[in-house]
């Protein structure tokens, strides 16, 4: 067999089965959560995001997949200034997702 230099990769797979209480919790929580269409609005405005790695639309969806890690030091660098919530095309009331995302994080101790 020739050798051309190129390698077979490891398949990718996307996990879905993966436990959605606390995303069903923080839909009870914020149910305009669910109109958010993932425009980028809200980070392009974020004041936070300017001066750390704060990014709202990396934290929502890592939420959704389930992917925890290091996701409660995150949203602790929101400065809850609510710019994200006036520029929101959908009316997602994003200081309340963050206040209840802390919350939640929090009790299940993540």
């Amino acid at each position: 067999m020739i050798d051309f230099g190129f390698q077979i990769n490891q398949g990718r797979t996307i996990n879905l089965d993966i436990d959605r209480v606390l995303l069903k919790q923080l839909e009870e929580a914020v149910p305009s959560f669910r109109s958010c269409i993932r425009c980028g609005s809200c980070t392009a405005t974020c004041s936070a995001g300017q001066f750390t790695d704060f990014n709202i639309r990396k934290i929502h969806t890592k939420f959704k997949a389930g992917i925890y890690d290091e996701l409660a030091e995150t949203v602790k660098s929101c400065m809850l200034c609510g710019k994200c919530t006036l520029l929101c095309p959908r009316g997602v009331n994003l200081r309340s997702l963050v206040i209840n995302l802390r919350k939640i994080l929090k009790e299940n101790d993540l």
